[in-house]
């Protein structure tokens, strides 16, 4: 086993626990839909159960195996992927992680619970973005990690040029 595929579960596992742990307190903790401010006017703890997908889309819930089976396939292919992954891309395996670790948490609470439990939101006075979670999180963050090591990459080769 190559030794980078440890770092690769590590981030993976921190990225699961800290997402359902954190939906773990949010759940007990938390009333429903009754926000709790944290810093006021901007961010507050509010439990919403999503039974949709990002952003609220399919709110009735009619989507649930579809979206459980897009989030198993996600993670083959994010796995597939790392595997072809050569031993100096270390950004690029850590952003496949943290993608594998929401994917992987979202997934948990929808198969477990039925919906995706939401706790955080984010507004502006009277402009409210959706409620999200660690998982949430992580999936944005992979995101703009691949994002950003692929235009380093492109910028290092015309700069080779």
């Amino acid at each position: 086993m190559r030794r980078w595929w440890l770092g690769f579960a590590i981030v993976v596992a921190v990225t699961f626990g800290l997402d359902q742990g954190s939906k773990a307190w949010a759940r007990s903790s938390l009333p429903a839909n009754q926000p709790q401010p944290v810093i006021h006017g901007y961010w507050d703890w509010e439990l919403a159960e999503n039974p949709g997908a990002a952003f609220s889309s399919f709110p009735d819930g009619s989507a649930r195996v579809a979206l459980s089976l897009v989030a198993i396939a996600a993670i083959a292919g994010i796995t597939y992927l790392v595997a072809r992954t050569r031993p100096e891309q270390r950004v690029q395996r850590a952003a496949y992680a943290m993608l594998a670790g929401g994917a992987l948490g979202n997934l948990v609470d929808r198969l477990r619970h039925g919906t995706v439990t939401d706790f955080v939101r984010w507004h502006a006075d009277t402009h409210m973005w959706p409620v999200f979670n660690v998982a949430d999180c992580a999936l944005v963050i992979g995101v703009a990690m691949l994002v950003a090591d692929s235009l380093l990459v492109s910028r290092r080769r015309a700069a080779a040029v």
